[in-house]
């Protein structure tokens, strides 16, 4: 059985895609400790990119996350403002430090190729690194990016290096979940700690799910505050920070925290706080398609939900607890784990359904237990946000994870909350769908739809909106 940790689904990254852009970087590195120290012996380099990855992977920067894969930068903490000149450097000078261990010839143009009528069998997301040696040896390595970051080998199970430790409460469905939360008496937040015990000490866990809170954090308060054009070519215009500016109405603050008051002081009309949690998730969605760090959550593409949906509940709701925030975390990661093992994170594989609609039942997870529901109110909560994305297609337009796809996490967050309620005034043992008939089903309904939309930019909105047009 898979072994997921909540360090797994929330992987610090960046934007715009943990299909296309995070998982290829780390495909990357990946091959440069395949090389070793052979650098300075290689005579050509070549990376070949297949299915959905050369089709879409343009306008979600594969190449550019090839570029600084191959260089050594991590992802984590690699400058963002480093990002275009040190791709820049590497397409003039036609030269790239391999690894940080050695220069070698490589144009982008030339070295990088788009094999967008190939696809791999195992999945979509495929790449190839070749590399020939002056001996006229070569390295050949096929590895595929299946959503959330992670990424396989090719001939390799999709393992995890925590797959080797066993568990105390292996969790490979909502039934298991449910079977372990009644043997321990604890919440889904506290068997996903358990479990986590195993890898690591406690406080380790806390910290580095804090730190994952922290960058969330970030990324929505600089998405409020930055104005103007997302890149890419279709002019869409940041909308963030307008809507900051103007419910806020003037108010004063000088940090995150202050301005989180500043946003409690507004009051608490409804239509004021849906306006804000749709400002939260499209802040966090603007900065991911403009290659600005974010969380995978369980990916890029639907990275806005959790953060807004957690931001909703400790500007609204609850007062800021550590512990709260990290149980809501750790509770959403055992949802997605749960998806990923028994169906796909991945639109590439089953659409939009596998991002979004994961994002949301995610998000109702976490924010029930934090409102005090019950294990079985949680499970609802989370099978009534997938239920009402089943379907969902990926399309993408002009291969930018911008329309329809930031929006996309706006309706993803309302819907997490919205099912969250309906669970919490329900009688789950009345409900007729369980969770894991409603994961069966999305993984179903994936291998029903058709490639074109798998986030291939073939069909949908992607063919049907001229890229030309003003408003988009």
């Amino acid at each position: 059985m898979e072994s997921i940790s909540v360090l797994d689904m929330f992987k610090i990254g960046i934007g715009p895609s943990s299909s296309h852009t995070l998982g290829p970087w780390k495909a990357a590195t990946r091959f440069i400790d395949v090389i070793g120290d052979r650098v300075d012996q290689i005579e050509h380099l070549e990376i070949q990119l297949f299915g959905s990855l050369a089709k879409t992977g343009e306008g979600h920067g594969t190449d550019i996350a090839l570029m600084l894969g191959l260089s050594g930068k991590d992802p984590v903490d690699f400058e963002i403002d480093q990002i275009d000149p040190t791709v820049d450097k590497i397409k003039q000078e036609k030269k790239l430090n391999f690894g940080g261990k050695g220069w070698i010839d490589f144009n982008p143009e030339n070295h990088i190729h788009f094999l967008k009528d190939e696809i791999k069998p195992f999945h979509p997301n495929a790449l190839t690194f070749i590399a020939r040696f002056n001996d006229t040896t070569l390295e050949k390595e096929t590895y595929f990016s299946v959503g959330g970051g992670f990424v396989v080998k090719e001939g390799e199970e999709d393992r995890s290096e925590t797959d080797d430790i066993p568990l105390p409460y292996p969790i490979d469905s909502a039934a298991d979940l449910k079977a372990a939360c009644k043997e321990t008496g604890l919440p889904i937040s506290g068997v996903v700690a358990l479990n986590e015990k195993e890898w690591r000490s406690e406080e380790e866990t806390n910290e580095a799910v804090l730190k994952i809170w922290e960058v969330m954090c970030t990324c929505i308060y600089r998405g409020c505050h930055t104005e103007g054009y997302l890149p890419g070519g279709l002019q869409v215009m940041r909308r963030a920070s307008i809507l900051n500016n103007r419910l806020l109405n003037h108010r004063k603050y000088s940090d995150y925290h202050e301005w989180r008051e500043a946003i409690r002081n507004g009051g608490d009309d409804f239509a004021y706080i849906l306006d804000w949690v749709s400002c939260f998730a499209l802040a966090v969605n603007e900065e991911n398609a403009s290659f600005s760090r974010v969380v995978t959550a369980p990916t890029n593409g639907a990275a806005g939900v959790i953060p807004a949906v957690l931001q909703y509940l400790v500007t609204f709701k609850r007062d800021h607890c550590k512990d709260m925030v990290s149980n809501f975390l750790m509770t959403a990661s055992e949802i997605g784990s749960i998806f990923k093992k028994r169906a796909t994170i991945s639109a590439a594989m089953g659409g939009c359904q596998a991002e979004i609609g994961v994002s949301s039942a995610m998000a109702a997870a976490g924010l029930t237990e934090s409102l005090g529901g019950s294990v079985d109110q949680c499970l609802m909560a989370a099978e009534i946000a997938m239920e009402h994305h089943l379907g969902m297609t990926c399309d993408p337009i002009g291969g930018l994870v911008q329309v329809p796809c930031i929006e996309r996490n706006t309706m993803g967050a309302i819907k997490a909350i919205t099912a969250s309620q309906l669970a919490l005034h329900s009688d789950p043992d009345k409900a007729r769908v369980p969770l894991d008939a409603v994961v069966k089903t999305m993984w179903e309904t994936a291998q029903d739809m058709k490639t074109k939309y798998k986030e291939t930019s073939d069909g949908g909105l992607a063919v049907n909106i001229p890229i030309s047009l003003s408003e988009c």
